[in-house]
């Protein structure tokens, strides 16, 4: 493990393994799964809101039903099996994934966690699991955010992860939960916008070295893939051209999203892969506009009107019993 600003560069790989993978197609999800805490005020952190004292009455029985209710999106995702690779935002702590990846439905497939605290004021982390029957880390490290010209604001780290599948197959996983729209869209932009900007340094990093690098970007974005911070800074586009491009693009010039707000759907959870992905002729690939939003009636609320929204846990105060406030996205990987 390895706790730094930058990345460890170094595109050779760790002892192979004696086979390929049996698996030969597996997909790749990430989930925004609204403030998953456990139900312990612990000292320091911004937690109470989350315990049996506070107004939410946050206790064991709420907490266990939204574990198991989280691991049945994860395992119903799509149907090439369970997922290989899942990342998680809004995630309290190493507990509350401990208590996950043991969850009946999710126990059988061994997921290993990849997790490191961040700064958020919030006390919310970003996370990744993998599946060790097909990946093996190599690597990982947070690259931290911090604004100069607001240096008292603090938000989640990126989590980076690189990985091993096979003999020398490498993928370079970055799991992303940008600044709020909390202010309005134009006044939160600066903010997405200078963390792409650090993501996209990180990524040049990647292919100065290796431009076949195979990269994937996951998260909650907080912005929609045609906005500035992913379509002019990150250069996450549509289609084969460019060197990082958007699985999920086409779905949002459509209308599709994973948050409801007002009346309208944005697509502010984001998958965004680099060209190598697309074309290399071994390993792991993908197809353009790939990417997936996945949500079945049980996750759904419909108020009277007919309209549908993600069927959330909580609205202030009250406890609505849903599972979260956004659809995960994910998109398959073939060998």
């Amino acid at each position: 493990m390895m706790l730094a600003g930058s990345l460890l560069l170094i595109d050779s790989c760790s002892t192979p393994r004696k086979s390929e993978p049996k698996v030969k197609a597996t997909s790749v999800v990430f989930y925004n799964v609204e403030n998953l805490f456990d139900t312990i005020n612990n000292q320091g952190e911004r937690d109470f809101e989350f315990t049996p004292e506070s107004p939410k009455k946050w206790n064991s029985e709420r907490y266990t039903k939204k574990l198991n209710d989280i691991s049945h999106v994860l395992m119903d995702v799509d149907t090439v099996g369970e997922p290989g690779l899942i990342g998680l935002a809004e995630i309290e702590n190493q507990s509350v994934l401990n208590d996950l990846v043991r969850t009946k439905r999710m126990a059988p497939e061994k997921y290993q966690i990849i997790h490191e605290e961040s700064p958020d004021y919030r006390g919310i982390d970003v996370a990744l699991l993998y599946r060790p029957d097909i990946f093996k880390e190599i690597t990982h490290t947070v690259i931290g955010i911090h604004f100069k010209d607001d240096p008292d604001y603090h938000t989640r780290d990126i989590l980076y992860a690189k990985l091993l599948t096979g003999k020398h197959d490498t993928l370079h996983v970055f799991v992303n939960h940008w600044p709020s729209r909390l202010g309005g869209l134009e006044k939160s932009q600066p903010k997405r916008v200078f963390v792409a900007s650090v993501l996209r340094a990180q990524v040049d990093s990647l292919l100065a070295i290796n431009p076949r690098s195979k990269i994937i970007i996951m998260g909650d974005m907080n912005d929609e893939p045609e906005n500035k911070s992913l379509f002019d800074v990150l250069k996450a586009i549509p289609g084969t051209d460019g060197t990082l491009h958007s699985l999920l693009y086409q779905a949002s010039m459509k209308g599709k999203g994973t948050y409801y707000f007002r009346g309208n759907w944005n697509m502010l959870d984001n998958l965004v892969v680099s060209h190598d992905l697309l074309t290399a002729k071994n390993g792991w690939t993908t197809v353009p506009a790939s990417g997936m939003v996945f949500h079945e009636k049980w996750m759904e609320y419909h108020n009277k009107k007919g309209e549908m929204a993600p069927n959330r846990t909580y609205g202030g105060p009250n406890y609505y019993g849903g599972i979260s406030d956004h659809f995960p996205v994910y998109f398959i990987l073939h060998r």
